[in-house]
């Protein structure tokens, strides 16, 4: 019996979902990285965000993030908090590549890529550097709740077509926000009573496609806007192949109801770049 294109999408999913052992590794070096803030900046508390702790990381492209509350008076600039924080992790791995990748710093292990995310306490959530500039708040463990609570009311599906999505993204080296993709892929299937898996592919890319790509407001309703793109040049690049996906989305699902499996896989493997 041929392969169904479920099938394909499902084998594609376990295929690029990270092992435990992809936290190994960046796990090893938190201590040294907390401890090493705490001496030098003082931490009030440094704890694991991200695709890979969300459960919707990819294979061999995401990284292990941290959020580090400092202590002190918040600066002007986000910059100075960035170099301060690349300066004393540069002091204690030198060996290692540090840079700034806003908001994060992120450390270039021999085994692992560990991304830091410095960030100063607000009344409610962090203030973390924007990345195209100056300041943005951040509710990180109210966005990991939400995108739950939605993956919860689906039976695990938000976060399966989440990792669906940024599949598309790095295998065709999209420059889109990972956050941003996971969060309208959570809204989407937030306003949906039911799951399908090709029908809520091809509807997650055309939803982004027909907003341009334009910033999202917090669904929670707490923090700032999910920015797409870290500049125009970007974004007319994400919107260009954004464009071909929805294209191969949608005649991968309109192929799969018309029974035509061997085309519906083709198109999947267009899209994803297999």
């Amino acid at each position: 019996m041929a392969q169904s294109p479920i099938t394909w999408l499902n084998e594609l999913t376990t295929l690029y979902t990270p092992t435990t052992s992809q936290f190994d590794a960046a796990r090893r070096h938190r201590g040294s990285i907390e401890s090493r803030l705490d001496a030098t900046l003082g931490l009030h508390e440094m704890f694991e965000i991200g695709s890979l702790k969300h459960g919707t990381g990819v294979w061999n492209y995401s990284d292990a993030d941290y959020l580090v509350s400092l202590k002190g008076i918040q600066p002007g600039s986000p910059w100075t908090m960035l170099n301060k924080a690349k300066d004393t992790l540069k002091e204690r791995f030198p060996t290692s590549e540090i840079v700034i990748r806003r908001p994060a710093v992120v450390c270039r292990f021999s085994d692992a890529d560990v991304e830091v995310v410095p960030a100063y306490p607000a009344p409610a959530g962090y203030w973390i550097a924007d990345p195209s500039d100056g300041w943005m708040k951040t509710f990180p463990k109210d966005h990991n709740r939400y995108v739950n609570d939605v993956n919860k009311k689906h039976d695990g599906a938000a976060k399966r077509l989440a990792r669906r999505v940024k599949i598309w993204k790095y295998k065709r080296n999209v420059p889109v926000s990972s956050c941003y993709l996971e969060m309208r892929t959570a809204k989407h299937l937030d306003g949906e009573d039911t799951y399908s898996p090709l029908w809520d592919l091809y509807l997650t890319l055309r939803k982004m496609h027909d907003v341009e790509l334009a910033s999202m407001n917090d669904p929670t309703g707490l923090g700032s806007r999910f920015g797409a793109c870290s500049s125009e040049s970007n974004r007319q690049d994400a919107m260009s192949k954004l464009g071909r996906a929805v294209s191969r989305a949608q005649k991968a699902k309109d192929f799969a109801h018309e029974g035509d499996n061997e085309s519906a896989i083709d198109q999947l493997k267009l899209l994803f770049n297999q």
